[in-house]
């Protein structure tokens, strides 16, 4: 056997999806050059001296999965800026890690919790008040977003230059207290604009940064399970902030490194390329405890 047929990797003894309906599942497989080469017949393929073989013991191997609306350019461009309120279990949990993010946060940057969070995962059941993003956070900018409405604190609203003579814009809607001065609550009425606008008014990260930033959140994504996605057209963040689209080598070059491309027989040709082998050795696992990841990936 000449070593152009020996595989690449091979993974054996699991339960492998492969979304054919005429051959659902296969228990081992054969990769060569980030393409499959064999599907329930890997023993027909000599690994050679390079050859990674995995045992997957029982486990279960599935395509990579696919989100169809993830930002992933302005994500991965933020992902070291933001805190992530993600399962988070109650509020009082939530406020203290809010507060200290904001003791190791440096002068000028502000802190963001961009989605992934609802009130309604907190044991609490509600939402932060003002008074308690404020108490936490009295000279560090904070924005929290829930893309029907954001809170931010006093010192938010005097970094974006909300005052009482600052008009509701086209796109929102500014809270006011009876005096007329801005409460820190904006809300999405008729739509979202004024969020994504007050978000794009945050400070940027060095190119990089923004490089170190991208990795950090493809390699949180491809450690979920998630492989690829499909890019949005350019929206009003992309326009107001940067030009994001510049970057897209940046993420380009950062997920390359990260999947394995797997158009082969028995596997249905309509259905996602990469794959995504679960709790596995494959499993891209991060290297850093969430919300610390100002560090550097190889």
């Amino acid at each position: 056997m000449n070593a152009s047929s020996q595989p690449d990797l091979i993974l054996h003894n699991g339960r492998i999806t492969t979304l054919d309906p005429k051959y659902p599942e296969a228990s081992n497989l054969a990769v060569k050059d980030g393409r499959v080469m064999g599907v329930d017949d890997a023993e027909e393929y000599r690994p050679g001296p390079n050859t990674k073989v995995i045992d997957l013991k029982g486990r279960g191997v599935i395509p990579g999965l696919n989100d169809s609306h993830l930002h992933v350019i302005r994500g991965g461009l933020n992902y070291n800026m933001e805190l992530r309120w993600d399962g988070v279990p109650s509020l009082a949990d939530g406020l203290r890690m809010l507060k200290e993010q904001v003791q190791r946060t440096p002068t000028g940057q502000w802190v963001q919790v961009v989605g992934g969070w609802s009130e309604l995962q907190f044991a609490e059941r509600r939402m932060p008040s003002l008074e308690d993003v404020n108490a936490v956070a009295p000279e560090t900018p904070v924005f929290l977003h829930l893309y029907c409405r954001a809170l931010l604190n006093q010192a938010a609203l005097r970094a974006c230059g909300y005052t009482k003579d600052t008009p509701n814009p086209p796109g929102g809607e500014i809270q006011r207290d009876h005096r007329g001065n801005p409460t820190g609550m904006l809300v999405a009425r008729p739509n979202a604009a004024i969020l994504y606008a007050t978000l794009a008014k945050g400070p940027k990260l060095p190119p990089d940064h923004q490089m170190n930033s991208t990795r950090h959140f493809m390699h949180e994504l491809n450690r979920l399970g998630l492989t690829s996605n499909g890019l949005r057209r350019k929206g009003r963040l992309e326009q107001q902030s940067c030009d994001y689209w510049s970057h897209h080598p940046v993420v380009e070059s950062s997920t390359a490194r990260r999947t394995v491309v797997i158009p082969a027989r028995r596997v249905s040709s309509w259905t996602i390329s990469e794959i995504f082998v679960h709790n596995a050795s494959l499993m891209l696992r991060t290297k850093h405890p969430p919300n610390q990841k100002l560090g550097s990936l190889p």
